[in-house]
């Protein structure tokens, strides 16, 4: 049997603390926090997706997953609908550090126009658009 993957369901992001990493993901990527599961654990809704957020020091038996799970070692990448300067500016009104960007990359759909940033523990967290992408001086898009 043969078959092909159609989508990602939820990822899974080990912290430091998850108090602090679910407010942070609530306050500057206006994610949605939710608890569920027995153990009351913690998750971060957005779009069709979600983000569980796994304690540091939980153990294999209470969290299945993989062997090499530390705070820091993620690069993940969020599409919005807003131009990549609002978001700059966005990061910015949070007190967050604009470490790249607006800088043209590649998506998976295409080019994107995306700014970096790194979450509380860390992790790199790029927030692109496809809608600018084009818009960018240099750009393989920009026909002006």
């Amino acid at each position: 049997m043969r078959f092909a993957v159609d989508r990602l369901d939820h990822l899974v992001i080990t912290c430091n603390d998850v108090d602090v990493t679910a407010s942070w993901y609530q306050r500057v990527l206006g994610m949605e926090r939710e608890s569920f599961g027995p153990h009351n654990r913690t998750s971060l809704r957005f779009g069709g997706q979600k983000i569980n957020l796994r304690p540091r020091d939980a153990t294999q038996e209470a969290w299945f997953t993989g062997t090499g799970a530390a705070p820091g070692g993620q690069d993940l990448c969020f599409i919005v609908t807003v131009t990549a300067e609002d978001v700059a500016d966005h990061l910015r009104a949070c007190g967050v550090t604009v470490e790249q960007g607006p800088v043209e990359k590649a998506g998976a759909l295409g080019p994107i126009n995306s700014v970096y940033c790194r979450d509380p523990d860390g992790n790199l967290i790029e927030i692109s658009t496809y809608g600018d992408a084009a818009a960018i001086p240099g750009s393989a898009g920009n026909t002006a």
